[in-house]
């Protein structure tokens, strides 16, 4: 019954914003929300001019709700079978720009989980918590200087992402001063990180700096982009099939890239060093992702092969450390709701995507997922440790079978579902003597304003 009425005040508050965006029109909306730019032309709450020139007062927000239906999450290892259960997912943010050199952001966020036979996990629920509040200051043609809680995702989300998949999106709390021109966008930054909890407002904050780096991004016009970046972070209680301890890892990498018609390419290689414990931390990754749009064809399909290598630990108990720290990764890069995550990982993975008419987008994947070392275990989508690896001697994890389809009715309203068959290797049958093949389904609606 409690579920039935949270679906039913659901549909209302999904109703109320429907009416909303009838007076409220303008361009279509970004993943960080605060990137978005209105001016006297949009319309309703999107542009309200507060008398002044350059100073207006923009609103807008999030509805999103989704069924999730799991059948052997984590291959059977917790032996609950089939656990199905409700996400839901509100925000609300305030964009005020006081003049054309001063703005203030803030954006409230709600997740709420219900019905889950083994509770929340931590990517699921905060009943009410502060998502968004900084202030941006831009003293010089181009610079930017931000300071307070907010939301970061650069690159394709491999080391650093908002995690939208997810019920709760990643954030930050830190300063970070950013230049952007024509071809040329750099950004530095220095972060602390909160212990999320599912209460409101009952987050805390880290009172150490515990993610510094600097990001960058150069336009080569005709052929592509260049990103490179170093990240630095420190953990107190890491923890790897190697042990626990504390970690201060530092990463370089770079990717090169380009998205849209004709030949599709996104090449990147990352090497971590550092110490863990008293040991030194030597680990890598190395992607390639290469594919095709048919841009004559009608619904421009797509065809991809991504191929990554994800270190692991060579050789456990020895103190030193190879096993790769994807930092804040994209619970989906793999797939949506993968299993396995870019830890100690060789995946190969084809997929391919088209349009069918305006509303309806479709893909299929396939996804083949090998250990890199075996030394070391199985690692979550979040990086964090999972399942030991050793003794087994097998290197196959299994196969992931995705398929999914998303209507968009128009900017505000979308609807994505999907299906996903895990069948799994020679690796999980070695560590799980009573092991089942998964099957994930979801649905999700989603609403913006």
């Amino acid at each position: 019954m409690l579920q039935f009425l949270k679906v039913c005040i659901t549909a209302v508050i999904a109703a109320i914003l429907l009416l909303i965006t009838t007076i409220a029109c303008g361009q279509g909306f970004k993943l960080m929300r605060f990137d978005e730019k209105y001016d006297s032309s949009s319309k309703g709450i999107k542009y309200i001019p507060l008398g002044r020139d350059n100073s207006y007062l923009s609103f807008g927000g999030e509805a999103r709700v989704e069924y999730v239906d799991f059948h052997n999450e984590d291959w059977g290892q917790q032996g609950i079978g089939h656990n199905s259960f409700w996400l839901q997912r509100y925000d609300v943010h305030a964009d005020l720009h006081l003049t054309a050199y001063v703005r203030l952001f803030s954006q409230l966020r709600s997740g709420w989980e219900g019905g889950r036979k083994n509770g929340p996990r931590p990517i699921d629920e905060d009943k009410l918590n502060v998502q968004n509040l900084f202030v941006d200051v831009m003293p010089l043609k181009g610079f930017t200087i931000r300071i307070g809680r907010q939301e970061l995702d650069y690159g394709s989300g491999r080391l650093i992402s908002v995690r939208e998949g997810p019920n709760l999106r990643q954030y930050f709390t830190g300063g970070k001063i950013m230049y952007a021109d024509a071809r040329l966008s750099l950004d530095a930054f220095v972060m602390a990180t909160d212990v999320v909890n599912t209460g409101v407002f009952d987050n805390t904050l880290s009172r150490q700096l515990s993610f510094w780096g600097v990001y960058g991004k150069y336009i080569i016009p005709h052929a592509g982009n260049v990103d490179a970046y170093y990240l630095g972070i420190r953990r107190d209680s890491a923890r790897f099939e190697e042990g626990i301890g504390r970690e201060t890892r530092h990463t370089i990498g770079g990717r090169f890239w380009k998205y849209g018609g004709g030949f599709i390419y996104n090449l990147e290689a990352a090497y971590q060093f550092g110490t863990f414990g008293t040991g030194e931390i030597r680990a890598w990754t190395a992607s390639a992702d290469l594919g095709y749009m048919f841009e004559s064809v009608k619904g421009h399909p797509t065809i991809n092969l991504r191929h990554d290598y994800i270190s692991g630990d060579h050789k456990q108990g020895d103190g030193a450390l190879q096993t790769f720290n994807p930092l804040f990764p994209k619970g989906g890069y793999f797939g949506f709701s993968p299993q396995i995550g870019p830890v100690n990982l060789i995946d190969l993975h084809p997929y391919s995507n088209m349009a069918l008419g305006e509303h309806f987008t479709v893909q299929a994947d396939a996804v083949f997922n090998w250990r890199y070392s075996l030394q070391d275990g199985i690692y979550r989508p979040s990086g964090s440790y999972k399942m030991a690896g050793l003794p087994s001697t097998k290197r196959y994890i299994g196969t992931a079978w995705l398929a999914s389809v998303v209507y968009t009715l128009n900017k505000n309203f979308s609807v994505n579902t999907g299906i996903q068959y895990f069948k799994t290797g020679t690796l999980v049958e070695d560590l799980i003597p009573d092991h089942k093949d998964g099957i994930f389904i979801n649905t999700r609606v989603a609403f913006k304003f």
